[in-house]
């Protein structure tokens, strides 16, 4: 409360502030130099008074008010893309400046591994996305921003939870069993998990998506790299304190068909009358005498809606403090956030609080030095999101809607509180489980560097920098005693303690020279990198209530064996890097990386991973210099190998694994060699063409680049058979390969921009062809799962890509003049007719994706239009089996009333009604669970007011902004579709179970207010 009073002192004394001395206020316009554009003015361009803290911006028509002292006043006027320029004013006096744009593509600096180049001089594949694209939708998550800003660059949102983690894919799939996520580097050090990084510390993001760019990271960059460039202190003398924050809401946006209380004890009532269809054996009587769900004629007491009653409208906030300053000789910025996340799903929720310094100096001509530190902490409640468990995701869908929430007296209902005997699977409901059971989760967070540069010579520094990530965390859980299927009667609890610490020390060479026509990037270094882990956990059943929960474990009279376990892995690295520009037409770039791992084999220790890539800048040549409209035509063209490590660690070792046994009713431990060793055992390896080209014409109103890739990985890491003699299945090998290609092309373009006017239109999109290659000796099929109705519902297979399903076609369904046929395979009229033999029947990774962003200004309004698609993909639907094949368990779709088979109605795809507890169910995956996937979204509307020179001068501010948005606004898919949404999983940890789910936490639809301003 102090502080908080304190603060609005301050605003109201701000605007009187600095007039103890004489002053007048200054007033002009600012406008392009560009006389090709007709001069247009400049919104948002910086205008301080040189030698204090006093400034303000322009506003759409590119004006500006500034008080200034009576004598000696020098304003100075920065634009990015602009030249700088300080002029001399006095009282009374207008002016109008003119500030001359610089060829900001050529000019523009982009950062690479170990350094930075000019965009210009690029002859790899790299996309760039700035802090205010990341934040233009109110994410709290790093890489929620990036989705559909990349060409290449596959986001997969897959869940509305706030405790998910989005899967992020550059250039297609190329692995089975190691990890598919890019290298992700911050401010030069790698952080392992970036899923709560605090998005509004991110000044820029850089994607390096071909081999050029991404050999310099060697063994790790197979798999694409993104590095992250975090904000740090003010770019100009001065002080600016900032605050950015929203509020939201979030609503689920659509219900699934479900059956409602009547349409559900049809479908029983139906299954009973057609038992004895399929079974000779009797069956209860169909009844509805329960009292405490029925009344006396029958009707159900209860009509519940589980989708209304296990969501709810979410809350969130999110708060951003800065404080950036800037001497002559060092820099320091301070961020603190804190972000309060709900979900749609009661009490799923995640805490973050977020603070970050950064301190840069020049003491010396020949040093400059640096410190970034970052500590985070979370807290979460996370709803379970895998498998097909009666978690509340498959609940809130298949409870019966006949039974309420709470009976009563104050009971929870579940399915099992009826005494008609309908034979209904054990469902707890699910806001008794929201309500009660924990999955708590506690992270910490503490990660930064230091560095040093010497100045060696002009042009030539030398750097070293240790950087570190440390993550802490603590798991608390715990399960009821009265929650059936699930802890019932026993309860359940476990705790864990994870902590990684990771570090590495880098030193290297940067030279950067000029000499006439030839221009020289290079960098030369080495690099040591060591990650430690360990973790301990206990769980424990048997609690005669639920008062302690996990807070007393102890008090469980069935204690599980406690756990623990330990890993470390290192690596030593050599690297580097030569860029050659000649007259800015001619480039040449030369990468090379070798890489020692402790994880990989003892023959096999060190790879070396070269690339090569090469550019033509046309548009400098002398016989295109006159070609109208032309800006810019660059081709560029590259090749190198990068590596995969990603595995776990002593794949290549004879492991023993310890575990308990009873030897003459005493509890021993025992200890057992479980994997065979491989001494050649090595990373996959990733071998990657890459051509394209960069074009800009009128003034870069038009812009656009394309890129053919090919990727190919070889050295897969599989399983390899072994003779059973030896007493094991089989052995880690590299023993397969897959291929990518594909294209990518970005269209940008200005179509209008004036004083009042401008709308900028981005359309990317990418098409990835991915394919097996090969898979061991023999190019055995292989069944790597998930494994569930009807075995694995997938299948490795050379020729067909990754992420293939794998069922039976169901061809639709016996008819009643098929009887004869239906019997001759066991069957009956009403039954799903399939093929006989199992096969591919979808794909769950997209061959098209992309999105379309336009920008528009309307004098000080700003609106943005994000579109984003997918084409070309399809989504096993697993809820088909539980919620359609097999109706009697739970409930289920409405289509298993109304569109279901009878003698009248036999042109369908859905099987007759049965009564799946005594009859029997007749479910396979079959290819009528697959839908396509293809979806048009509304990712972004956003409608903002951004105030003007004159307003925040009054204001005393340097910036002020007021917007409201919607994410999520609209959704075009498929009707074949009965999810929530198209872009799901519920087999994250498997690379092959993209848009593979059995039920999904919904996507929410969510509305923003939000405000940013800076003084």
């Amino acid at each position: 409360m102090r502080f908080a009073c304190f603060f609005a002192m301050m605003l109201a004394l701000l605007p009187w502030m600095g007039h103890a001395q004489d002053t007048f206020t200054a007033t002009g316009t600012v406008r392009s130099a560009d006389a090709s554009q007709n001069n247009p003015a400049l919104q948002g361009v910086s205008v301080t008074l040189k030698g204090s803290n006093a400034g303000t911006t322009t506003d759409q028509s590119g004006r500006f008010s500034i008080e200034a002292p009576s004598t000696g006043a020098i304003l100075v006027f920065n634009y990015l893309g602009y030249e700088t320029r300080e002029v001399s004013v006095s009282a009374g006096q207008s002016i109008d400046v003119l500030l001359s744009p610089v060829d900001q593509q050529l000019e523009e600096v982009v950062v690479v591994g170990y350094g930075t180049q000019r965009k210009s001089d690029l002859t790899g594949s790299v996309g760039l996305v700035s802090g205010k694209e990341l934040l233009q939708a109110p994410v709290t998550n790093a890489l929620q921003g990036l989705k559909g800003r990349v060409a290449g660059v596959n986001v997969f949102l897959n869940s509305g939870s706030p405790t998910s983690s989005p899967r992020i894919l550059i250039r297609g799939l190329g692995t089975i069993n190691s990890s598919s996520n890019p290298l992700f580097v911050v401010d030069g050090v790698v952080m392992e998990n970036i899923q709560f990084l605090n998005p509004n510390d991110i000044e820029r993001m850089e994607v390096l998506k071909d081999a050029s760019s991404t050999a310099i990271y060697g063994a790790r960059g197979a798999n694409g790299v993104v590095l992250i460039t975090t904000r740090r202190g003010a770019s100009v003398n001065g002080t600016i304190v900032g605050y950015e924050g929203f509020m939201n809401v979030g609503v689920l946006p659509r219900k699934l068909d479900v059956l409602n209380a009547a349409e559900f004890m049809e479908v029983l009532e139906r299954g009973f009358a057609n038992h004895s269809k399929y079974r000779t054996s009797n069956i209860p009587a169909f009844t509805r005498n329960d009292p405490r769900l029925f009344d006396a004629q029958g009707n159900p007491l209860y009509d519940t809606d589980w989708q209304e009653e296990a969501t709810r409208t979410a809350m969130s906030h999110n708060h951003q403090f800065s404080v950036q300053t800037k001497g002559d000789n060092s820099s320091f910025g301070a961020f603190l956030n804190y972000a309060d996340m709900q979900g749609i799903m009661l009490r799923s929720d995640l805490e973050r609080i977020n603070g970050k310094v950064a301190y840069d100096a020049k003491p010396k001509d020949w040093l400059s030095l640096g410190v970034n530190l970052l500590a985070n902490y979370t807290r979460d409640n996370e709803t379970e999101e895998g498998g097909g468990h009666q978690m509340p995701r498959r609940s809130m869908l298949e409870m019966p809607p006949i039974f309420p929430v709470k009976f009563p007296d104050g009971t929870w209902s579940n399915s099992s509180m009826i005494t008609d005997l309908y034979g209904l699977e054990a469902i707890p409901n699910p806001v008794h489980v929201l309500e009660t059971q924990d999955r708590i989760r506690k992270r910490q967070q503490l990660f930064g560097n230091a560095y040093l540069t010497f100045h060696i010579l002009p042009g030539l520094d030398l750097r070293t920098q240790f950087g570190f990530d440390k993550h802490d965390t603590n798991i608390q859980e715990y399960s009821p005693t009265d929650l059936i299927n699930i802890s019932a009667p026993l309860g359940s609890a476990r705790l864990e303690n994870q902590q990684s610490f990771y570090w590495q020390e880098e030193t290297y060479l940067n030279y950067n020279t000029e000499i006439g026509d030839h221009r020289i990037n290079s960098v030369l270094g080495l690099s040591w990198q060591q990650r430690v882990y360990q973790g301990n956990w206990i769980t424990a059943q048997g609690f005669a209530d639920d008062f302690f929960r996990f807070n007393a474990i102890q008090s469980a009279s069935q204690p599980g064996a406690p756990g623990s376990s330990h890993d470390k892995w290192a690596m030593n690295s050599y690297f580097l890097r030569g860029s050659y520009s000649y007259k800015n037409r001619y480039l040449l770039t030369v990468t090379g990386r070798v890489d020692g791992s402790s994880r990989f084999g003892e023959n096999n220790k060190y790879g070396i991973f070269p690339s090569a890539g090469l550019g033509w800048v046309l548009s400098e040549e002398p016989f295109l210099s006159d070609a109208a409209g032309l800006d810019e035509l660059k081709i560029r063209s590259s090749y190198g190998i990068t590596g995969n490590t990603e595995i776990p660690t002593y794949q290549s070792l004879g492991t023993i694994s310890t575990s308990t046994t009873l030897l003459n009713g005493t509890r021993v431990s025992q200890s057992y060699i479980n994997r065979l060793p491989n001494p050649n055992l090595e990373w996959e390896k990733t071998n990657q063409f890459d051509v394209g080209f960069d074009l800009a014409l009128f003034n870069r109103r038009l812009n656009a680049s394309f890129d053919y890739y090919y990727k190919l990985t070889t050295d897969l890491l599989l399983d390899k058979p072994v003779p059973t003699s030896t007493g094991f299945q089989g052995v880690r090998d590299n023993i397969g390969s897959v291929s990518n290609r594909g294209i990518e092309l970005m269209l940008s373009g200005t179509p209008v921009a004036n004083d009042v006017f401008g709308w900028q239109s981005t359309l990317n999109f990418n098409f990835n062809k991915n394919r097996i290659e090969a898979l061991g000796e023999n190019d055995e099929d292989i069944f790597p799962g998930p494994n569930w109705v009807s075995g694995s519902q997938t299948i490795l297979r050379v020729g067909e890509p990754l992420s293939s399903f794998w069922g039976y076609r169901r061809l639709g369904i016996w008819g009643t003049d098929e009887a004869d046929e239906a019997a001759a395979v066991g069957a009956i009229p009403g039954v799903a007719k399939r093929s006989s033999e199992r096969q591919i029947i979808g794909n769950g990774l997209p061959d098209w994706m992309g999105s379309f962003v336009n920008n528009v200004r309307y004098k000080n309004f700003d609106l943005t239009v994000d579109v984003q698609f997918v084409f070309g993909v399809d989504i096993l639907q697993q809820f088909t089996h539980s919620m359609e094949d097999r109706t009697g368990y739970s409930n289920g779709l409405a289509a298993t009333l109304y569109d279901s088979w009878t003698e009248d109605n036999q042109n369908t795809m859905i099987q007759q009604i049965r009564n799946g507890p005594y009859t029997g169910q007749n479910s396979e995956v079959d290819d009528h669970w697959v839908a396509d996937g293809s979806y048009i979204r509304g990712n972004l509307i956003s409608l903002g007011y951004n105030f003007g020179g004159v307003s925040l001068n009054r204001l005393n501010l340097k910036g002020l902004r007021i917007y409201a948005s919607v994410q999520n606004a609209f959704l075009i898919k498929s009707d074949d579709f009965k999810g929530y949404d198209p872009e799901a999983t519920s087999w994250g940890g498997d690379q092959w179970g993209q848009n593979i789910f059995f039920h999904q936490y919904p996507n929410p639809r969510t509305f923003t207010l939000g405000t940013s301003f800076q003084f």
